[in-house]
């Protein structure tokens, strides 16, 4: 059997005592990991929302403007291939803070792992 698993990843350890990452009460585990490079697909956090929100990801004002009165030939979808690029979201105004970094991989070796914790997660539970 054959899985299509993504495995979702933070470049720096996230502060899990924050809400957003469990529900109150979730039984959860954090992995410290070590992949190499060619192995993880890095991505903006911030700007991946363009694409969960199915927005155009434009990298300024002007930008934005000109797509929603069709005057890019660009589309939503090829506007997204851009949460990869991150350099050009350095450059742009909209995007030039430095990056939340966030990584996908297919799997993660046994061997990569060198730290697990098992928490519960704080918070409200829903």
């Amino acid at each position: 059997m054959i899985f299509n698993n993504e495995i979702w990843l933070w470049t720096e350890k996230p502060d899990l005592r924050r809400s957003g990452h469990f529900n109150g009460g979730t039984h959860a585990v954090s992995l410290e990991v070590e992949i190499p490079s060619e192995q993880v697909l890095l991505s903006d956090f911030d700007a991946w929302h363009c694409v969960l929100n199915d927005s155009f990801m434009a990298l300024d004002e002007a930008e934005w403007e000109a797509f929603y009165r069709n005057e890019l030939k660009m589309s939503k979808e090829d506007s997204w291939e851009r949460i990869f690029n991150l350099e050009l979201l350095r450059e742009s105004p909209w995007w030039n803070s430095d990056p939340h970094l966030q990584g996908v991989s297919g799997k993660i070796k046994i061997s990569h792992v060198y730290n697990v914790r098992e928490f519960i997660a704080r918070g409200m539970k829903i």
